[in-house]
């Protein structure tokens, strides 16, 4: 079953997105270690829809939460239809580098991909569609 809250692309709505997001997670018993991960993914997302997607303007964020049962995992669809930005196609960093080596940026994304067991990227019909999934088993 899938659920979804549509809000503005502000950062000060972020304590609403993950308050949502942790009700769902909440009715389907997620272990504590696991919704640490998605919290960290969640506000790592939103903050950059929040802070990129529509420049200087303002728009709206979707977030749909899909619980699946068998096996039991979560998936979480954020969407906006700010300018195309595909982050998946951004290369890692370097992490063997030392922090004052590393190129600026890119980390957040990088932690998400190696939290969540899937992280997948499309834009289509005008909307930046990014879909993660963490497994709960």
């Amino acid at each position: 079953m899938m659920q979804e809250l549509i809000v503005e692309a502000d950062r000060m709505n972020l304590p609403q997105v993950q308050a949502f997001i942790d009700e769902q997670l909440e009715e389907v018993g997620c272990p504590m270690p696991a919704q640490i991960s998605i919290d960290i993914a969640v506000e790592e997302l939103f903050v950059n829809i929040a802070s990129y997607a529509y420049g200087n303007g303002s728009g709206k964020a979707v977030v749909q939460v899909t619980v699946h049962e068998d096996p039991l995992s979560v998936e979480i669809t954020f969407i906006d239809n700010g300018a195309p930005y595909d982050p998946l196609a951004k290369a890692d960093p370097d992490t063997t580098l030392s922090l004052k080596e590393r190129k600026k940026g890119g980390l957040g994304i990088f932690m998400v991909k190696k939290s969540m067991d899937n992280v997948s990227y499309e834009y289509k019909d005008g909307n930046n569609i990014l879909t993660i999934k963490k497994n709960l088993n």
